[in-house]
């Protein structure tokens, strides 16, 4: 009987203003209903966390929908389907999906916003499937590839380089044959990514220069630049592209808890000297291709060439302070939030 169980949730109380705050969020705990014909209950493993979820908090257009004051607070994750009145999903399954900030979700197996596939746990670890086999690796993936549209012998340059997108962005530009330097915070974030991934080079820009680092580590300029931070790295980088570079605008975290307005590229008419592009993603543009890129990264893995690495934290009840570890950059890896134990 699936009403003998409570849902604790985390619901969008207020929009932040600035870097969210313990007053923005409602901790809420109900009951979970009784399913109906064609519907599932999912017990939440694991939930994404990623820097998207800050612009998802605030009012205005934007390629999804607001999280609605009072709602669940919107999370990509994994779980397992513990219930099931439709034949699309058996107990037992593990699934993919946008379940919310909850312990359990419960609806119909077909709902588009949770979007529900299965994942197999055999062919790779649960916490995978939310790094680079799953949203970040695909908006890596595409990012570069269709975007960006590396070359062999160039030059690619990736911030946030130790970061969900970035560890990925660098290994998939280095199975390209390009040379791949990464911008991060920190020794242990530049080590990694050198000595772990095999990146060429990384920034840090903690203890040094970005511009200077720019200057030693790519020294015939920068053909592609994917940018995850924007802000002062941005214009940085602007100031040593190729002509005919091309600028991935993948997320600005330097930006998102601003409460003055948003800072643009003041260096931006170097894209008209070097008759550059500069052009956003959205992941979901490439929807419909993510079971390609999953297979590649896949067997890149299977073969030993292509490493991620996950930093989980343990317990819903910590999911605010969790969150924040982005905009601090206090995470190393795909920052992850475990709910339940895999077998519980």
């Amino acid at each position: 009987m699936t009403t003998t169980l409570t849902n604790q949730q985390f619901r969008l109380a207020a929009r932040p203003v600035g870097m969210p705050k313990d007053s923005d969020w409602q901790h809420t705990s109900e009951p979970v209903g009784e399913l109906a014909d064609g519907e599932i209950l999912v017990k939440v493993i694991y939930l994404s966390l990623d820097p998207a979820m800050r612009g998802w908090m605030n009012e205005g257009k934007s390629y999804i929908r607001p999280v609605g004051i009072g709602e669940v607070m919107r999370a990509g994750g994994i779980g397992r389907v513990v219930a099931s009145k439709s034949p699309k999903f058996a107990v037992g399954d593990y699934v993919s999906g946008v379940p919310g900030v909850q312990q359990y979700w419960i609806g119909a197996a077909d709902d588009k916003a949770a979007a529900f596939y299965k994942v197999d746990p055999s062919a790779a670890p649960l916490p995978k499937y939310l790094n680079a086999l799953g949203m970040p690796g695909m908006t890596a993936y595409f990012g570069l590839l269709e975007v960006g549209q590396p070359k062999a012998g160039e030059t690619v340059v990736v911030s946030g380089a130790a970061g969900a997108v970035g560890q990925t962005v660098g290994q998939v530009a280095r199975q390209r044959g390009c040379r791949v330097v990464g911008i991060a915070g920190g020794k242990e974030k530049c080590d990694f990514v050198v000595n772990e991934l095999g990146f060429d080079a990384c920034i840090d820009y903690k203890t040094g220069s970005v511009k200077d680092g720019l200057k030693q580590h790519c020294p015939k300029g920068v053909d592609v630049y994917f940018d995850n931070v924007g802000g002062d790295i941005l214009d940085a980088v602007l100031t040593r592209i190729n002509m005919k570079a091309r600028i991935i605008i993948c997320g600005a975290i330097s930006q998102y808890n601003n409460t003055t307005p948003v800072k643009g590229p003041a260096n931006y008419l170097s894209l008209l000297v070097n008759r550059a592009r500069m052009e956003g993603i959205v992941v979901f543009d490439w929807a419909d291709r993510y079971p390609e890129a999953a297979a590649q990264m896949a067997q890149w893995m299977k073969d030993g060439s292509f490493k991620s690495r996950e930093d989980i934290v343990d317990g819903l009840e910590n999911f605010p302070q969790t969150l924040l570890m982005l905009f601090e950059g206090r995470n190393f890896g795909k920052l992850i939030l475990k709910v339940a134990d895999e077998q519980g």
